[in-house]
């Protein structure tokens, strides 16, 4: 088995944005630019990002300015910024605490919706920039109290490091690392049903989080050992997809199995099976659906099925 290249770009890359760090440190930048009301704010609210054109199945990012955003704001809210698009500074603000934010919106502006109902819709770097919003913002809902001694933080950096107002430590945003691979045997994939999936007929490839000490290939290899049972030799990366749902970078291989018999891990999985490239290729007509378009574990699948 070869590795096998992406064939394109996962959904939640490809952000338009100039991160632009050193303008971070800068409060004076900063200030002038959360008052420019030419500035874009990406507002999160419980989670959800603001958008338009849902219900119509055409959804767009919504990204508000000027007065709106300083209404957002007023809700007294965690904010970060981002980055520059074109120039233009882009921040995040929660609105969480208002019981209902279209009020403090103009009228008829949107919606509040779950990114990942639409991702596969969006403009890849709308999608980017959405999902950077969000996973920022949840690390900074979260870690308003420092984990060493328990005393509050208070924000640095715009944003982007919680500074403990007792001991004096600094927190910066925290990423997950995540492993997920497709098992691969001869013509055909490991795929499983996770007792965490809410459709009932979806087989998936394989996933768990890095542990300390442990390389990516190791973590794969124990991965699927504990989960379904079945040896790994060689793995091949493939490519990597952020996952701020809440707060993971998934990192995609290919693997190749060198036993065949499953035995599930039941605390994990409902089931797990061998499945053929003409099956994946129709799942409707063999009774099983495939992970969602979006998502890093379907692109390991249609890669795997368009390599000869």
């Amino acid at each position: 088995m070869l590795s096998i290249p992406a064939s394109r770009p996962n959904a939640y890359t490809g952000s338009p944005l100039d991160r632009a760090a050193l303008k971070r440190e800068d409060a004076a930048w900063i200030a002038a630019a959360l008052a420019d009301p030419e500035t874009l704010f990406a507002p999160v609210w419980r989670s959800r990002s603001l958008m338009k054109g849902v219900a119509e199945g055409r959804p767009e990012a919504l990204l508000v300015t000027g007065a709106a955003a300083g209404a957002l704001r007023m809700a007294g809210g965690p904010w970060a910024f981002l980055g520059l698009w074109e120039g233009r500074p882009v921040f995040a603000v929660d609105c969480s605490e208002a019981a209902d934010p279209l009020p403090l919106l103009p009228e008829g502006i949107g919606s509040f919706t779950d990114l990942r109902a639409v991702a596969g819709l969006l403009p890849a770097g709308e999608a980017s920039i959405l999902a950077h919003a969000r996973g920022l913002m949840h690390w900074r809902t979260r870690h308003r109290f420092c984990g060493i001694c328990g005393a509050g933080c208070e924000p640095g950096s715009a944003g982007h490091v919680m500074h403990c107002t007792g001991c004096r430590a600094q927190h910066f945003p925290r990423t997950d690392p995540a492993v997920i691979m497709l098992v691969v045997r001869g013509d055909h994939c490991l795929l499983g049903h996770s007792t965490r999936f809410p459709n009932t007929t979806m087989y998936s490839t394989l996933a768990g989080f890095v542990e300390p000490g442990e390389s990516l290939e190791e973590a794969v290899r124990r991965e699927v050992l504990e989960e379904a049972g079945i040896e790994v030799g060689e793995v091949w990366y493939h490519s990597s997809q952020p996952w701020p749902f809440p707060s993971s970078i998934m990192l995609g291989f290919h693997a190749e199995a060198l036993s065949e018999a499953i035995t599930i891990d039941a605390t994990e999985l409902r089931d797990a099976r061998w499945f053929s490239r003409a099956q994946c290729l129709d799942p409707t007509a063999h009774g099983f659906s495939l992970p969602r378009a979006d998502s890093i574990a379907r692109r390991l699948i249609e890669d795997w099925i368009a390599h000869s």
